[in-house]
């Protein structure tokens, strides 16, 4: 666990054009407004509050909507991770790899940098298709009746289609929200 509480900016960058095509500046601005943000630079860690804040203002104003806006800015996250973070050889090799190999590899780089998507949660790699969070930071205090963690559930999917397997899914199956212990993320299809 990290003491500092601090994530990636990504966390409210890449959630910002996926609001302008969805709403234009208006609902970019009135999220921002009402959750009390201010748009990072993107040059360092971030306090994970403020990124809390902008994801639990979006589930408030649009719940029918929520979900696919922030599993847009996820699949954003992950396309931001493969073009900047991952070294182009590392991607080659493990896309040569056979999936299970590739994924305890992905699942040990992943555990590796949980920090700048877990916060101050948690992050637990209990298979290399399997991972949890305790104490989501990102849905710190919420409740819900499913889980909310689309926006991780997306990143999480989307590293693996591209560097594991292209049939790659990420169910979240438990979630901090509902009263989980932890949120859990298991990838499916194409992995075993």
């Amino acid at each position: 666990m990290s003491d500092t509480g601090l994530i990636g900016p990504n966390a409210i960058l890449q959630l910002l054009p996926v609001l302008d095509r969805a709403g234009g500046p208006a609902l970019r601005g009135q999220l921002l407004q009402a959750a009390d943000v201010t748009v990072p630079d993107g040059t360092t860690m971030i306090d994970e509050a403020p990124a809390a804040r902008l994801h639990q203002q979006l589930r408030r104003a649009l719940p029918d909507r929520a979900a696919a806006l922030l599993s847009e800015a996820g699949t954003g996250t992950a396309d931001y991770i493969l073009a900047h973070r991952i070294p182009r050889a590392a991607q080659i090799l493990l896309k040569a790899l056979p999936a299970p190999l590739a994924a305890r590899l992905l699942a040990k780089a992943i555990d590796r940098h949980a920090w700048t998507f877990a916060g101050s949660g948690g992050f637990t790699v209990i298979s290399p298709t399997c991972f949890d969070i305790c104490d989501n930071p990102v849905v710190r205090g919420e409740l819900a009746d499913r889980p909310i963690c689309d926006w991780h559930a997306a990143v999480f999917a989307r590293l693996y289609q591209v560097l594991v397997h292209g049939d790659a899914v990420c169910r979240e199956t438990a979630c901090c929200a509902q009263g989980a212990r932890a949120c859990r993320f298991e990838l499916t299809r194409g992995l075993s």
